[in-house]
């Protein structure tokens, strides 16, 4: 059975897959409702499965009549992907931002299930056994090559 966190994550999914704008703004207390969870419950959700490695920029609006809107940022054309990666990855990142790009590109379906996986396993940081930073500035530039192999046709 699936935990209440990927309920709530797979239902604001599905509001941003139904929205004109691929935008939603949600009232916390009423999300909490639903789900029968208390507000900090959405909190984690979206601190946490909403990110900008992710492809999501999310604002919030305190108070009264207070909000939060969660955005998809979309990848740019595949014709400046390189680029993309260049600005993005630079010349080291760490593992959380890895995860976050690679699992970008598969909600994006850039890239499949299994080359994600592989993605993964080839930057993690026990497979890559170096002490930083010298690890983040391979797993980089190993990132950005296998992103550029698979994306760049």
């Amino acid at each position: 059975m699936r935990n209440i966190s990927d309920l709530i994550e797979q239902y604001l999914k599905h509001m941003l897959d139904d929205s004109a704008g691929g935008a939603v703004e949600i009232q916390r207390n009423d999300l909490a409702d639903k789900f029968s969870c208390v507000p900090s419950q959405i909190n984690y959700v979206i601190s946490t499965r909403f990110t900008l490695e992710k492809g999501y920029m999310v604002e919030s609006k305190r108070g009264g009549g207070g909000y939060i809107r969660i955005q998809r940022v979309d990848l740019p054309a595949l014709n400046s992907i390189q680029l993309h990666f260049e600005q993005t990855i630079g010349d080291c990142v760490d593992q959380s931002a890895a995860e976050g790009i690679i699992y970008q590109l598969e909600e994006a379906r850039l890239v499949t299930r299994r080359e994600a996986n592989l993605l993964r396993a080839a930057v993690h940081r026990e497979t890559i056994a170096l002490k930083l930073p010298q690890r983040d500035e391979i797993r980089a530039r190993l990132l950005k090559s296998m992103l550029i192999s698979l994306l760049v046709k």
